[in-house]
């Protein structure tokens, strides 16, 4: 089956020009003005609207176990909810439970994103070390088309590694050919400041982001970015929310680090006010770390995109039911960790950046989708409309208007963060793999119709690097 789109403007990171595209056997096989209808096709009129590469979410936990519970969003439903939205892939997370050994948890991973809708990847946390770990990373990087693996520096007692971790772990990163990316938050001020809150009777959603402030994210973001100076290997920080954090990452850049920044849509638009709801329950579902921050945090996270010093925008999404948020009614603590987004990303994103200015279109292509290919390195595979790239596509209504709520969202969760936001710009149809899977409100997806995308090693520039580290060396001093 062919699908001819016509009548549209073609918008890409770096280019917009009114051009039709026509999709066969899911690649892009031609880009011109005025292409005729080949028979058995399915043609698609976007007149008026845009064509833009389909939305890559870099982060996101389906079907996490997490906290004592499973985050409620599996493949099947979280990656259909991204096609409602136009993200045509993400780049999930396999992570290992404390000494479990990862290419177990790998293949577990994979066997639950069978179902998936869409084209997914995977980062592999490293939560712990010896000399299993350093063998399977390299297997997942040689033989698995993994490169990239995630560092917690939070979640004392679970999840969380210590620095003598992160070395090791970046170390062998830099030997494969793949990007350390980081969750920076100083897991032992928060623990501390978690159980001081408690013992001093502080037990509702208000003390989440009390135990999490800024400042524990600015520590651990600048340690871990100066032990990747040291070792002269790039490093990518998730979620990034707060002013402390992003001044680390900025440093780095000007002075020619290899830093690169993730920025969730929920942290440039929503405030920590929302801990302090007087309902426990909306209260708890925002509850996800890093916290929401007060609002100069979301100023300087704009000014941070738009001056290219943050180059990704992903959600984090995470979801946890109401029932499930409960288990923490007597202890923030225990309340599980995690919202949603991965419908509502481009869509809020579109509303309020490229509506009022903060970004151009091409911008907004380039932090939903190029950025994200290209620094995974799956460029031009996806986030670009190219010959012979994949044809995940989305057609993008500019006039489209929708209020965003939980009761008409296709997310598997029974709160939505955006809930009562009014957007203008949506996708009207979703291409996946040249098939369209989303059209005009509706649906029509196939279980199990993604596909996983291998991610190669960055080898040519790791061996640079490798070369101007040796060039570097001092030369020994016999004595």
């Amino acid at each position: 089956m062919s699908v001819l789109i016509k009548g549209g403007t073609v918008v890409t990171a770096d280019q917009t020009l009114r051009t039709d595209i026509l999709c066969v056997d899911g690649k892009i096989q031609q880009i011109a003005e005025a292409i005729d209808k080949p028979g058995q096709c399915e043609e698609i009129d976007a007149g008026g609207q845009y064509i833009m590469p389909g939305g890559i979410d870099p982060h996101t936990h389906m079907q996490l176990p997490f906290m004592g519970t499973v985050a409620s969003e599996d493949f099947f439903t979280g990656t259909a909810a991204g096609l409602a939205g136009g993200t045509t892939m993400i780049i999930d997370f396999v992570i290992p439970g404390p000494q479990q050994n990862l290419m177990e948890a790998y293949h577990q991973w994979r066997e639950w994103a069978q179902k998936a809708v869409a084209d997914y990847s995977f980062h592999v946390a490293v939560t712990w070390w010896d000399d299993s770990v350093h063998r399977d990373m390299g297997t997942l990087v040689r033989e698995h088309g993994v490169n990239s693996f995630k560092h917690f520096m939070a979640y004392k007692g679970a999840i969380m590694i210590d620095d003598e971790i992160m070395v090791s772990s970046f170390s062998r990163a830099l030997e494969l050919g793949a990007v350390p990316t980081v969750h920076a938050e100083n897991g032992e001020l928060v623990f501390r400041l978690q159980n001081d809150l408690f013992s001093r009777g502080i037990t509702g959603p208000e003390g989440h982001p009390l135990s999490r402030p800024p400042e524990v994210e600015g520590e651990a973001a600048n340690r871990a970015i100066r032990i990747a100076e040291v070792l002269n290997v790039p490093v990518y920080i998730v979620h990034v929310s707060a002013r402390q954090a992003l001044e680390a990452v900025t440093r780095a850049r000007n002075e020619g680090q290899r830093v690169f920044g993730e920025v969730l849509a929920g942290h440039l638009l929503i405030d920590d006010s929302v801990y302090l709801d007087t309902d426990w329950g909306r209260a708890a579902a925002h509850v996800m770390s890093p916290p929401f921050r007060p609002k100069e945090h979301q100023a300087a996270l704009w000014r941070g995109l738009q001056s290219g010093n943050l180059q990704t925008t992903a959600t984090d999404h995470c979801c946890f039911c109401f029932d499930q948020k409960a288990m923490g009614r007597e202890d923030f603590r225990k309340i599980p960790n995690g919202t949603g987004g991965v419908e509502n990303r481009m869509e809020v994103l579109w509303h309020h950046g490229v509506n009022t200015g903060r970004l151009t279109m091409n911008e907004f292509v380039r932090v939903t989708s190029t950025n994200a290919a290209q620094i995974f390195n799956i460029y031009p595979r996806k986030g670009s409309i190219t010959v012979g790239a994949d044809a995940d596509l989305v057609v993008w209504d500019p006039e489209a208007s929708k209020t965003i709520s939980a009761k008409t969202h296709h997310h598997n969760v029974d709160f939505n963060i955006f809930e009562g936001m009014t957007v203008k710009g949506c996708a009207s149809h979703t291409i996946s793999n040249g098939k369209v899977v989303y059209a005009d409100g509706k649906l029509k997806v196939e279980k199990g119709a993604g596909n996983y995308v291998n991610r190669p090693p960055y080898a040519p520039f790791y061996d640079a690097v490798q070369k101007q580290s040796r060039a570097k060396a001092p030369t020994p001093v016999n004595r």
